[in-house]
């Protein structure tokens, strides 16, 4: 357990370090050749990594579902809403309301075992946990707003 959770929190500041890179590189190519330049990188840091790690049983695919299979197309959508969304609100706003959005709809597809998980009961203990990360997410967000005074404007120009 101790190795998945440091995993997940590795994971986390991966992303959010992509998604960082990602908007700077948007603001100079845009959205597209981003996304292009991403995942083209990805595909080919995985397939060698991959094919160094497992050699020729990289691809035995012969026991999962076909439409797995275009979870890449998935990631498509991910980088390009979350790369735009960190240009557009900064990293901690919009990582903050994706990781809330990945919380909420990973409670809804375990609750109703959805793309082959098993269901997991919804209890009052899973509400008063979403509602403490909701919660705490908006106090982060809305206590971190600060009003620029005419001082710190003159002082920027």
């Amino acid at each position: 357990m101790a190795i998945g959770m440091m995993l997940a929190i590795f994971g986390g500041m991966l992303v959010c370090v992509q998604n960082t890179f990602n908007a700077n590189v948007k603001k100079r190519v845009g959205a597209w050749a981003t996304t292009t330049l991403v995942l083209c990188l990805g595909f080919l840091a995985s397939l060698l990594i991959g094919l160094f790690q497992e050699g020729g049983g990289l691809f035995r695919v012969d026991e999962m579902e076909t439409w797995y299979w275009f979870s890449g197309i998935l990631g498509v959508g991910v980088v390009m809403s979350v790369t735009q969304g960190v240009e557009r609100l900064g990293p901690s706003y919009a990582i903050s309301i994706v990781m809330v959005s990945q919380i909420l709809f990973a409670l809804l597809w375990d609750t109703l075992g959805w793309f082959g998980l098993t269901a997991v009961p919804f209890t009052w203990k899973t509400v008063v946990g979403i509602m403490l990360i909701v919660g705490g997410v908006l106090v982060f967000q809305l206590s971190g707003k600060v009003k620029p005074t005419r001082a710190s404007m003159n002082r920027a120009s």
